[in-house]
């Protein structure tokens, strides 16, 4: 079988006789395909051949199947007018006003990323419609959250979050995974433990990724200056650059979480958050008690005063006593709220 060139078909016609192959798409036991039709009028008005020998190739499930494959003799007639030009093909849709192959793009229902983001979307849709149609998705999507503290809370909070549709999450800690984090933070697993533990920050930001692909998570290794706490000389510059760095994350995120675990901690970024007027939730854990509150009265109001507005608290009480057991019962109710 030879290659149809042009400069040296008309030489080798003359020596050999043509057979021509082509993959053959239709399955019935006797009859070619339809594509042999366009093969045959170009053969014919190309190369001015009144008979060629054909193969039509055939495939079973992926397999070659020389039982339905078809061999045959075309003696081909050639209307007035064809001589000097190329027909038109036969069974060529319409594509952009003239006839052309069509490519359509399966990313979509292919692409586990992509089939995980119309899943998500899907299921925040069906939640507006079934409980909340004021509900703006497009201002979710974009909105940029920070989330100050990577541990039981910032995990939790985290992960309400991506389920909500944020996709811009930034979260900062500057502590390690220890041993004892994997059962409280759902976040982190033992491997993230080992050779002295990763960073929380950056374990927490690999592991939302894993989660959901789509996410825009970023992991920063930070530690928050706090009152109370002496700063040695040679530390001034470092904390300063700590200060400037906590305030140009806070300046550009649209909400700020407070997830940390002292009241110290909370309390730099609470006067930064009052000064560049943000969204500011805080979240609090107590042996037998929670706390959620936000700060601030929002950008949409003209009342920029520094204000605490508690959105809900629960006291969990028992005849017993089981500090760690209550405090990880409430991690999932404080951070839904």
């Amino acid at each position: 079988m030879a290659t149809l060139i042009d400069s040296h078909f008309l030489a080798f016609t003359a020596l050999v006789t043509i057979f021509f192959g082509f993959y053959d798409p239709c399955h019935l036991p006797k009859n070619p395909g339809w594509p042999l039709r366009n093969f045959l009028a170009l053969i014919s008005v190309r190369w001015n051949l009144n008979s060629i020998q054909f193969f039509c190739y055939r495939e079973n499930r992926g397999f070659a199947d020389m039982k339905l494959s078809l061999v045959g003799e075309a003696l081909i007639t050639v209307p007035q007018g064809w001589k000097d030009t190329v027909p038109s093909a036969v069974g060529w849709e319409l594509n952009k006003g003239r006839k052309a192959s069509r490519c359509i793009s399966l990313a979509q229902s292919m692409d586990p990323t992509r089939l995980a983001i119309s899943a998500a979307d899907l299921n925040l849709k069906l939640m507006r419609w079934r409980a909340l149609p004021s509900l703006n998705l497009d201002a979710l999507s974009s909105m940029k959250c920070l989330l100050l503290g990577a541990g039981t809370l910032g995990c939790q909070v985290a992960r309400m979050l991506m389920a909500w549709g944020v996709r811009k999450i930034t979260l900062v800690d500057n502590g390690r995974v220890a041993m004892s984090n994997p059962l409280r933070q759902s976040l982190y697993t033992l491997d993230n433990c080992l050779n002295g533990g990763e960073f929380k920050a950056t374990a927490a930001v690999e592991s939302l990724k894993r989660i959901f692909p789509a996410v825009d998570a970023e992991g920063i290794v930070m530690a928050i200056p706090m009152p109370g706490h002496p700063i040695q000389s040679q530390e001034h510059d470092s904390v300063l650059d700590d200060c400037k760095r906590l305030h140009d994350l806070i300046e550009a995120h649209d909400s700020v979480f407070l997830l940390t675990d002292t009241r110290e901690s909370r309390w730099l970024p609470t006067l930064l958050c009052a000064n560049t007027i943000k969204i500011t939730i805080t979240a609090a854990l107590g042996f037998d008690s929670f706390l959620v509150m936000r700060h601030g009265a929002g950008p949409l109001s003209q009342d920029h005063k520094l204000e605490t507005s508690p959105i809900h608290s629960m006291t969990l009480r028992s005849k017993r006593s089981y500090p760690s057991s209550h405090k990880e019962s409430a991690v999932p109710i404080a951070a839904l709220r």
